[in-house]
């Protein structure tokens, strides 16, 4: 059943309101997908606050006209699902682990801080860490030389206490 204008303007706001608040989105072809993978996938996009929505390119393309990027959604193959993220690298990542369960979605682009991306990209994108994932990196190199300076002063005291522990069972042998 064909979308009243009234339900296309909704869309639009729907869709200019994610991309207004985004950092990045992914475009997918999500033709094959069954309903009950549909509704896994959003699941899945709703418990990793990334927002997945199914929209008609024409619909797309304005909004994203609307939000200051120039894409034209029409040259998108096959029926488009787009996630969106406050995450550069959230909605790719999610959308490339679900695709590798679900060989029928296909990952076609997307567009971050404003710069349309193509799939290869958005593959790329997936397969960095995580911004939590990274910060904990960064602490762990900053904690590396901490850890071994204090590792340092303990072999000191240690060597200290070994010297003492030998001088007492040396007396407590005569």
């Amino acid at each position: 059943m064909a979308k009243t204008r009234l339900q296309k303007e909704q869309t639009l706001a729907e869709l200019q309101g994610y991309f207004g608040s985004m950092k990045s989105a992914v475009f997918v072809n999500y033709q094959g997908l069954k309903v009950k993978e549909a509704d896994e996938l959003r699941r899945a996009a709703d418990k990793e606050k990334v927002s997945y929505t199914v929209a008609k390119k024409t619909l797309l393309t304005k909004a994203l006209k609307a939000s200051g990027i120039e894409f034209d959604a029409v040259t998108l193959a096959g029926m488009i699902g787009v996630a969106t993220a406050e995450d550069e690298v959230a909605a790719a990542k999610l959308l490339a682990e679900f695709g590798k369960t679900h060989p029928s979605m296909k990952l076609l682009g997307g567009v971050v801080n404003g710069a349309v991306i193509d799939a290869s990209a958005v593959n790329a994108l997936a397969s960095l860490p995580t911004r939590e994932q990274l910060l904990g990196q960064l602490v762990g190199v900053i904690n590396g030389p901490v850890s071994g300076f204090v590792n340092v002063l303990a072999g000191n005291l240690r060597g200290l206490v070994n010297v003492l522990n030998a001088v007492k069972d040396a007396k407590a042998a005569v």
